[in-house]
């Protein structure tokens, strides 16, 4: 009796522990299906998977919600702007970026922006007397060419990122681009044919030691330049500016610096916008075809002489065939300008977090100057 009792609480305890195997079984398959569906709804961990995509606004303090405030010290030319609401998705439809020009916010900023002309003609002061918040980072911002921008040896060690036109800055502000269109914008009309002057110029700045004014002097000697601007007291009002340049073949688009990505609304709004084939001077050829469509402009750089460009140009004229090839880009692509200073500040928010934390610019003055032409 005693060994059959053993026997059937045996079977008794046997069966019992199969059943809680068999419930513990089911609960880990039921947990394993569980974070299975939710890796499939919202991810792998970090450790199954190498390739996961960077939230563009996740700090280092893995706080993904919060706002990058962009501080700006003083308005470029003292020409403010309104900054009411929530300015960089209001207008340019980026999240998560905070624009402020008032000062109480130093404390709080994450990058606090400084234009060089105000620094420059000392009329804006850097705030060294103020206590920098650990990973607040300063912006130098600058669309002058270096020969304007005074002398920024003073600057070692002080600021961590830069904003210029220049394409290698850590965040570029060009003065103009070109963007694809879409499908329904490729409709373009057809090159204006009240073209009467074949080259023409607009020009307020004028200095005779500039290479453009040589290479004007050189080639008016060649072809007749229609002048425009201060210099010549026919100044031109901003809204017959284009009208008048669609009257001309080609245009001047001459920058009065040659150097490095130095290319400014001469080209994007007075020649693209004005319908006028850009003849331009400034930084290289490469420079150019960098950020300017194939066969849209002319580089004077392609001539051994001034004479072989304006015999060029007057040949083209004639030809019209050639001549509006150099307006087939306008089928792919439309001019974007930058003016409004509130569009260049939001797009530090855009790149923020790809940029070295650590980095200082220990010779401004090196920089600013680097790979002129």
């Amino acid at each position: 009796m005693g060994s059959k009792w053993t026997c059937l609480m045996g079977c008794v305890r046997g069966v019992h522990e199969r059943t809680v195997l068999s419930s513990i079984k089911k609960r880990l398959l039921l947990a394993f299906l569980c974070v299975l569906t939710l890796c499939l709804f919202n991810g792998w961990p970090r450790g199954f998977q190498a390739l996961r995509a960077v939230n563009p606004t996740t700090f280092p303090d893995g706080n993904s919600s919060r706002k990058v405030t962009i501080l700006l010290w003083h308005w470029p030319f003292r020409t403010s702007y309104s900054l009411k609401g929530d300015v960089c998705w209001d207008l340019y439809r980026i999240p998560r970026c905070r624009l402020v020009d008032q000062r109480s916010w130093f404390p709080s900023a994450d990058v606090v922006v400084f234009h060089n002309v105000e620094l420059a003609q000392g009329q804006q002061k850097l705030p060294l007397d103020l206590t920098r918040p650990p990973g607040q980072r300063w912006a130098w911002m600058s669309l002058e060419a270096p020969v304007y921008k005074g002398s920024l040896l003073q600057y070692s060690n002080i600021f961590n990122m830069t904003i210029t036109y220049r394409r290698d800055a850590d965040i570029s502000i060009p003065y103009g681009e070109v963007l694809p269109k879409e499908a329904e914008e490729h409709l373009v009309k057809e090159v204006p044919l009240n073209k009467s002057l074949l080259v023409c110029w607009v020009v307020s700045n004028f200095r005779s030691h500039h290479r453009r004014s040589e290479l004007y002097k050189e080639l008016k000697a060649t072809v007749p330049v229609t002048v425009y601007g201060r210099w010549t007291e026919r100044p031109l009002a901003s809204n017959v500016l284009l009208p008048t340049i669609s009257r001309c073949y080609f245009y001047l688009a001459m920058e009065n610096s040659v150097t490095k990505d130095y290319i400014t609304e001469k080209l994007w709004r007075n020649a693209f916008q004005g319908g006028a084939v850009p003849v331009v001077l400034g930084p290289s050829l490469d420079d150019y075809k960098a950020v300017a469509p194939p066969n849209s402009f002319i580089h004077v750089d392609e001539f051994a002489s001034v004479k072989d460009l304006g015999k060029y140009l007057q040949e083209l004229a004639e030809d019209k065939k050639r001549y509006n090839e150099y307006f087939a880009w306008k089928h792919q692509w439309k001019v974007k300008l930058y003016t409004d200073w509130r569009e260049r500040l939001c797009k530090i928010c855009t790149q923020y977090n790809s940029l070295p934390q650590e980095k200082v610019y220990s010779n401004l003055e090196a920089w600013a100057n680097a790979n002129n032409s």
